[in-house]
């Protein structure tokens, strides 16, 4: 059999390696021709043979294959998907393309795909609507549901309150094991995926967690005060979402209590959550530095282009001053045309130790590894590290302009102009970012365009002005 056949073939025919042999690759993406074999079962009609294929994905799956789908495809699928394309699937998908849906939709069943969702999934499927759009959809919800969704949507975007979930175990911290083990095993409105029980004093403050494993191995008759551990990590329901996820990666946190500013317990956020944020936060970090915006292929064009274009804008202004440099030593560049073509060398190597500079100390101050308390050491390492790199590139660059062009004088200007930018490179690579964090700017946003003038405007200053004043041009 083929594995044409094999795709063709409805995936509960065959074992489950097979499936996983045809449907994903080897590093866990849809295969094009599963993706296709899909489309074309919809659009030939054929509904059945569309389910027969997919039943067997993870929702993540199946969100990527609703991604992956051409725009206007989309609906056809998602229709011919009926009962296969559920909460679960919305919560795993891209934002833009999940907008894009649910914009189809008539707030009752928006509403009802909600009530589904743990409340943070849900919050996250509505937060993006217009706002009559998101009022009709909580108007067309339970009042349970709603008041929960309503409540995080209160609070900031990326806190705490808009991460957690309010479905949780608590128990009163004068209850025995056995009481626990009861409750737990009798109630029937429970939440249905969790870590620990967290220990509440009468005014529901949180003041102890249990592992499920510590409970299950205690006896019966153990005071839960005497099992749980008094130590916990609380977060605060106004946290950002990028410290929250460094509080579980320094602490190795499997779910962490959410408390208001009384310190009362309103909900947890579980590791899951967490390693969105953290992949969110990693890319967010890189795609700022570049100015290019969300970098998501699956966003509206237009959004695309404004996220850039201003960037580019003022890149172009920031360029204008490296420019009027170059104006400055006319003259000189007309006497020797050489140094036209040596001067980008010195700019670009310049341009490209900053780059590495400040990716290393955004991703420091990201990461909290960079403080106040090792601002200084900081900097100092990096003017280290740009001398040393300085002086390895400077003799480089000098020897191979005296051997290339017979001009030892030429070889030491651009050498010594090549140490002098790379240190001024590092230098402006660590204490851009660390002003613009001091000025309460995120250093990932605008440090880019700032160190890139810095280094093409010295750069070209040292060269041509190293030139000029050794009367190397005549």
């Amino acid at each position: 059999m083929s594995v044409s056949d094999d795709i063709a073939t409805p995936p509960h025919d065959l074992d489950q390696q097979r499936i996983a042999d045809h449907i994903l690759d080897d590093e866990n993406r849809l295969r094009p021709r599963f993706v296709r074999a899909v489309l074309d079962a919809v659009a030939d009609g054929d509904d059945e043979a569309a389910r027969a294929l997919v039943e067997t994905l993870h929702p993540a799956d199946i969100a990527d294959l609703i991604e992956l789908a051409p725009g206007d495809e989309r609906a056809d699928l998602i229709a011919a998907l009926a009962g296969i394309v559920d909460a679960d699937v919305y919560a795993e998908m891209n934002e833009h393309v999940r907008e894009d849906m649910i914009d189809e939709m008539e707030p009752q069943q928006v509403a009802d795909l909600a009530a589904q969702l743990d409340t943070d999934d849900a919050v996250a499927m509505l937060e993006d609507l217009e706002e009559d759009e998101q009022r009709a959809v909580l108007r067309a919800m339970e009042p349970d549901d709603r008041a929960a969704v309503e409540e995080a949507l209160s609070y900031p975007e990326e806190s705490a309150g808009r991460l957690m979930q309010r479905d949780l175990i608590a128990v009163p911290e004068h209850w025995d094991v056995g009481q626990v083990i009861d409750y737990l095993r009798f109630s029937d409105d429970l939440a249905t995926d969790f870590w620990e029980v967290f220990v509440v004093s009468p005014t529901h403050h949180p003041v102890g967690t249990c592992k499920l494993s510590t409970i299950l191995r205690s006896p019966r008759a153990s005071p839960v005060s005497s099992i749980m551990l008094a130590k916990q990590t609380l977060i605060p329901v106004d946290l950002d979402q990028e410290e929250v996820a460094l509080k579980f990666q320094k602490y190795a946190l499997i779910s962490a209590a959410v408390v208001d500013p009384a310190g009362r317990l309103v909900g947890m956020i579980t590791v899951d959550d967490v390693v969105h944020i953290i992949q969110e936060e990693a890319g967010e970090d890189a795609l700022l530095l570049s100015g290019a915006g969300d970098g998501d292929i699956n966003e509206p064009i237009f959004y695309t282009y404004k996220e850039r274009v201003r960037w580019l804008a003022a890149n172009l202004m920031t360029a204008l001053v490296a420019s009027s440099v170059i104006r400055f030593f006319e003259g000189s560049i007309e006497r020797l045309a050489i140094l036209a073509v040596l001067m980008p060398i010195v700019a670009g190597v310049g341009g490209n130790a900053g780059t590495q500079t400040l990716a290393v100390t955004v991703r420091a101050i990201a990461t909290n590894q960079l403080t106040g308390s090792n601002r200084t050491r900081a900097v100092w390492r990096e003017v280290r590290v740009a001398l040393m790199n300085g002086l390895t590139i400077a003799l480089l660059i000098g020897v191979g302009v005296s051997l290339v062009l017979g001009s030892t004088q030429l070889g030491a200007v651009i050498a010594a102009a090549m140490l002098t930018n790379i240190v001024i490179a590092g230098l402006a690579g660590v204490l851009v970012p660390l002003a613009l964090e001091r000025a309460g700017a995120d250093p990932a946003v605008a440090s880019s365009i700032f160190v890139t003038m810095v280094t093409d405007s010295m750069g070209f200053l040292m060269f041509l002005g190293l030139a000029t004043a050794s009367g190397l041009v005549g």
